[in-house]
């Protein structure tokens, strides 16, 4: 039988590379659509709380993981020895960057040479790791061919990049539409065929290049217009007496060609903050030099500074002493509703401030302990007292489960990064974007 035949009869066995934020939820769905599952990680907690039914990720129920193995469609191993009796290899390796902001695709390449001891003909194998373009052609193919089959003859090889988007209940991994890119024309048919079984919408492109540079583009697309806004927020700080929410409410008035899109303290996860510094570092080895793409990633990376500044200046204006200030910091995710704190600007300006203040204490339902540097920190309650005891809270991640009537109530000073507290002109609230600016009178 051949693997579009296995694809169609729910025969085909797949095994995932890579089974954290982006593997996980996959593993769930292709099991969900009736195909034998291995979920493969060289993170032995992962593998064993996927042995025993339980999630490790907020977006991923336990109760759906739990189905899966208890039916027996979802097993976890650290052995890539599975890859031999699997017909589809789905790689979901991370993809960092390393200090000097080149990107580093180590785990792309090991994983790539433990799938080519067991590869054999007949096979798909699927890039799905966040990366530059050509990684699939020009480093993951090569790897692979090493024991003499070639792609798009001997097996299959495709790019589709991921769209996990945390904490959104609307686009999942079966709603959220799909970009497919063969190295072949029929290896991204076979791809395009895989994935329609359950993914809502496929979209086929003639290359992996043309599905990787996609890729990158969707996420420098939104870091280049964070950017502006926080440019933008800094000028209005500048001015005075202009609110940069209120421009953008205003802004967002306009039917068409206007995406609002908003200040805060800084960007965090893993494709936003990561994928402009792979592009960049593609494009010199072509002698363009994406300045523009880079300036915007040095503006988002600047703004954890930019709110360590602006507190200093509440904390100065209101006659505190840095050295003797006690804060309390609301939200240590990178972004709203969810526990994910990788590259998280929250954790930022904690590290920035933890031994220039009195004391940091931080409240977060989905996060619930923090190691800064050697400390550890622990998610304290969110309560009346503890607003009153803070010198200055600050809102750095807007959880919608916040009570921000009690907290502003109860807080002494507010620094919201976010504009969770939607009232202008509070003696004790702070923002990023508006500076209030006592004006002198006008002669005459």
């Amino acid at each position: 039988m051949d693997l579009a035949n296995k694809i169609l009869k729910r025969k085909a066995r797949v095994a995932i590379i890579g089974i954290g934020y982006v593997g996980l939820p996959l593993c769930v769905e292709i099991a969900r659509a009736g195909y034998r599952t291995t979920g493969i990680d060289i993170n032995s907690k992962k593998v064993n709380a996927v042995r025993r039914g339980r999630s490790f990720i907020d977006d991923v129920p336990t109760r759906d993981v739990a189905a899966v193995v208890d039916d027996g469609m979802l097993e976890a191993t650290t052995d890539y020895r599975v890859c031999r009796n699997c017909d589809i290899i789905i790689i979901c390796v991370p993809t960092p960057f390393t200090p000097t902001k080149d990107p580093d695709i180590s785990y792309i390449k090991e994983s790539g040479r433990s799938v080519a001891r067991y590869l054999k003909p007949g096979q798909l194998i699927i890039l799905r790791s966040t990366t530059y373009p050509e990684t699939t052609e020009k480093i993951l193919q090569p790897i692979l061919e090493q024991n003499k089959l070639k792609a798009g003859k001997d097996f299959c090889l495709s790019f589709v990049p991921e769209r996990i988007d945390p904490g959104n209940k609307k686009f999942t991994t079966r709603t959220t539409p799909i970009v497919v890119g063969g190295v072949t024309k029929s290896c991204t048919r076979l791809t395009e065929l895989f994935f329609s079984q359950f993914v809502d919408k496929v979209f086929p492109v003639s290359s992996p290049r043309v599905a990787e540079m996609s890729k990158l583009l969707e996420n420098i697309f939104r870091s280049v217009n964070i950017a502006l806004v926080n440019e933008l927020a800094k000028m209005c700080e500048r001015m005075g007496n202009i609110d940069i929410w209120e421009v953008i409410e205003a802004a967002s008035t306009k039917p068409f060609g206007f995406m609002p899109f908003y200040p805060g303290p800084g960007i965090g996860g893993h494709c936003i903050l990561v994928d402009p510094y792979y592009l960049s570092w593609k494009a010199r080895e072509y002698d363009f030099h994406s300045n523009f793409i880079e300036l915007a990633a040095e503006t988002n990376e600047s703004m954890p500074y930019l709110v360590t500044d602006r507190l200093l200046e509440v904390l100065g204006t209101n006659g505190i002493p840095c050295s003797r200030a006690r804060l309390l910091v609301l939200g240590a995710a990178f972004k709203k509703d969810v526990g994910d704190i990788r590259n998280s600007p929250a954790i930022k300006v904690m590290k920035i401030f933890m031994n220039k203040v009195r004391r940091i204490d931080y409240h977060d339902p989905y996060v619930a302990e923090l190691e800064i540097g050697n400390k550890k920190l622990k998610s304290v309650p969110l309560t009346r007292a503890a607003l009153r005891r803070a010198d200055c809270v600050l809102i750095l991640t807007d959880h919608t489960c916040f009570d921000y009537r009690m907290i502003f109530k109860e807080s002494t000073l507010i620094l919201d990064a976010r504009h969770a507290i939607r009232r202008r002109g509070a003696s004790k609230l702070y923002t990023l974007g508006y500076q209030r600016v006592k004006r002198l009178p006008t002669a005459g």
